[in-house]
Order: C-alpha cells, then structure tokens, then sequence
C-alpha cells in the first residue's frame, strides 16, 4: 500500500511540475510575448504622433529595460510570498497599460503606457514564471525551461499579425483596447496554476516525493544572493547579457522597418517579424533539451556565436528569401539562448534563490534592451542605415560567447554557498 501511494505522488509530482510548465508558458505568451507586437503599431505612433524612429524605439527600449530590471524585485518577491499573487499582480499592470496606450494622446503617455506600466507588468510576470519552472526540474531543467520559454516565441510568431489585423479593423487604439481584455481573461487564468515550491507540496524536481514532510525554502541547496552577486561568474554572466542584448531586440523593432525601406510592403515585411517567432519556437523547443545533454554553458555560447553572424548576414540581406532566412536563424539563436539563460544561471547557483538571482542578473539585459533599438533608430535617422548599430551589435555577441568560454563549468561551481 506504501509503495502503491508514492507512485501515485510521484504522478502527481510529476504531473504538477508540467502544468506549471504549462502555465508559465501561457503567462509569458499573453505578457512578454505581447512585447513583440510593437513593430506593427511603429508606423501607426510614427504617423499619429509626427515622431522619428528613434522617438518611437524609446517606447520599446524603456519597456525592455523595466521589465528585465524589475525581475530582481519580483524575483525576491516570488521567492518569499509565492510565484502566484506576484504575477497576478503583473496581470494587472498589463491591462492597465494597454489601456493607457489605448487612451493616449502623445507619444509620452505611449512611454508611460506601453513602457513603464505594461513593462512592469512584464517584470512581475515573466521572472516568476520563469523561476518557478526551475524548481521543478533538474535533468530536464533546460527541456522544462525551453518548454515554457517557448510562449513569448509563439508570442512573436502570431502577435505581430494579431495586432495588424486588428489595426485594420479597429484602428490602432481599438486594437489595444482589445488586446488589454484579453490579456486580462487569460492571465489570470494561467498565473493561478504556477506554483514556485513543490517543497511545500512534499514534492521534489523531476517528479520526486519527499512524503508529508515540507522542506523549507532554507534547506533548498544553493548560494546565497549576496555570495552569488559577488562571484566571477555571476559578473562574466553579467557583462555577457548586457553585450548580447544590445542588439538581440534590434530586428524586433527594426527589420519591419528596413525592409520596407528596400521595397517591402508592410504586411510581407511584418512576415518576417513573425518568422523570427517561427525560429524562436524551434531554438527554444528543441536546444533546451539537446544542451542538457552537451552542457548548457557551451550551448549559450554557441547561441551567441549565432547571434553574432546571423547580424552580419542581415546587413547583405536583400531578397526576401535572404531576410526569410536571416529571421528564422536568429529566431532560433535567440530563442536557444532565452530557453537556456535561466536554466544556466540555476546550474551554477542553485534553486534556493533562483528566481531573484534570475532576476538580478536580467537587469543587465534591461540594459542592453534600452540601448541598442533606440540608438539603431538614431543611427537610422542621422545616417539613412542601419549598417553601423548592426556590426556594433555583432561584435558585442561574438564577444559575450568568448567570455562565456572563459567560464569553468557549471558543476565545478555550483553549490551550497
């Protein structure tokens, strides 16, 4: 009989970590997936609001840099009170800053909508979520993570062309009003199914039982946040986030837009938005699990690496199969290193603090996201291209994959600290 109820609590065990799995997927798809459907409301702000492009990219670079900078805080906070009231939290913030940009009359209120408000919304989402997957897993920690991450991918792939349909429909502000009641109705459906502590379930990762027993956030291995913020790889972490996302979010807000500027229309060149989600969906799905098998560590690298000479491609570029295939390529280099960033963080310092020290460690990726859209489009405006911003934001990749090589390996690091 004792042996007949704990394979039933390892079903359930196991069970509970996948639909958690499941809704993180779901929050991330309504909330940081919504992000990626700024470039088909660009043209819109430009027209209604006699804006530059560097003017409009401020509104997506402030909403990156919130939103990754916030997750320290949300972090902490999901790993004291629970993952579940800190995300319905963030449901609330994006609905309310959809509104806002629904309502607004200057491109400062879109800043204060779209940027501050709906990021912050993403910061109490998106970290928690994304924490919460961890701890459910470790042999399949980055299939688990890779899993979830995939619903900002799928975000990317269908909001894009959601949100174009929906302007020709609407009108631009019919379109977020729109968005914001959906968001609302099921982001809070997904956020009451994350759950960030089997411990208190008397469950284990990997759909282990610990029995009746409760293991306490204290007794969860791993380093302490402050022992973690002062270590060489949490800095060489870091500086290599910040050096990606300087040009990791540039073809989200840009590529539309270049390629009408060669002869594109907008509904083909809104295309390759949402090709970058096709490529995302595939790298997030799928390298997860192969990098569980060949070292997460070298796996970001080799994202890296990608990133970088994807970049390069794009800027000799000209056919639409060349852009086609350009999206696709760093769709999946991205979605890779998204699908294994948090994953390797975990790797090297443990569950018991795993969603604040995400969360810290996303600030640099803040950062990076409020720097590199902006200063394209200044480089566009002044210049007429976007060659230079693109080679800069090549060189930083490469360079990040290098310091990541610099690392030891994950295993001859992490610990109880």
């Amino acid at each position: 009989m004792t042996d007949l109820i704990r394979s039933e609590r390892q079903r359930i065990s196991t069970r509970s970590g996948w639909v958690v799995v499941a809704a993180a997927f779901t929050m991330m798809f309504v909330g940081l997936g919504q992000t990626y459907s700024f470039p088909s409301f660009f043209q819109e702000f430009q027209r209604e609001f006699g804006a530059p492009r560097a003017a409009v990219s401020w509104a997506f670079g402030i909403c990156g840099a919130i939103y990754f900078s916030l997750g320290a805080l949300s972090g902490m906070l999901a790993d004291k009170h629970g993952a579940r009231p800190v995300i319905m939290a963030g449901v609330a913030l994006l609905v309310a800053g959809l509104l806002v940009v629904a309502r607004a009359e200057s491109l400062s209120a879109v800043y204060l909508g779209f940027g501050i408000v709906f990021g912050a919304g993403v910061g109490f989402s998106y970290v928690p979520a994304i924490g919460a997957v961890q701890r459910w897993f470790v042999l399949k920690r980055g299939l688990a993570s890779g899993i979830a991450a995939t619903g900002p991918a799928l975000g990317s792939l269908v909001h894009p062309k959601i949100a174009e349909a929906l302007i020709e429909d609407l009108g631009w502000r019919g379109a977020y009003l729109t968005l914001a009641l959906a968001t609302g109705a099921i982001g809070l459906v997904a956020a009451c199914f994350v759950d960030n502590s089997p411990e208190k379930r008397g469950f284990l990762p990997d759909g282990g039982d610990a029995g009746l027993s409760r293991a306490s956030h204290a007794e969860l291995p791993g380093w302490t946040i402050r022992n973690a913020l002062l270590s060489r790889p949490f800095f060489v972490l870091y500086v290599a986030t910040v050096l990606i996302c300087l040009g990791l979010f540039v073809p989200f807000v840009h590529l539309a837009n270049s390629a009408q500027d060669i002869g594109f229309d907008r509904s083909a060149a809104l295309t390759l938005v949402s090709l970058i989600g096709v490529g995302s969906i595939v790298g997030r799905f799928f390298i997860g699990s192969i990098a569980d098998r060949m070292g997460r560590k070298r796996g970001q690298a080799i994202m890296f690496s990608g990133i970088g000479v994807m970049l390069i491609w794009w800027i000799f570029a000209n056919s639409f199969y060349e852009l086609s295939f350009f999206a696709l390529m760093f769709g999946a280099f991205f979605g890779g290193y998204i699908a294994l960033s948090a994953s390797l963080l975990v790797d090297y310092f443990g569950p018991r603090n795993s969603s604040a020290i995400i969360g810290l460690s996303y600030t640099g990726a803040g950062i990076g996201s409020l720097l590199g859209p902006p200063l394209a489009g200044y480089a566009f405006d002044t210049t007429g291209s976007y060659t230079l911003p693109i080679v800069v934001a090549a060189l930083c990749a490469l360079t990040a994959s290098g310091l990541l090589m610099t690392l030891p390996n994950p295993s001859g690091v992490a610990g109880a600290r």
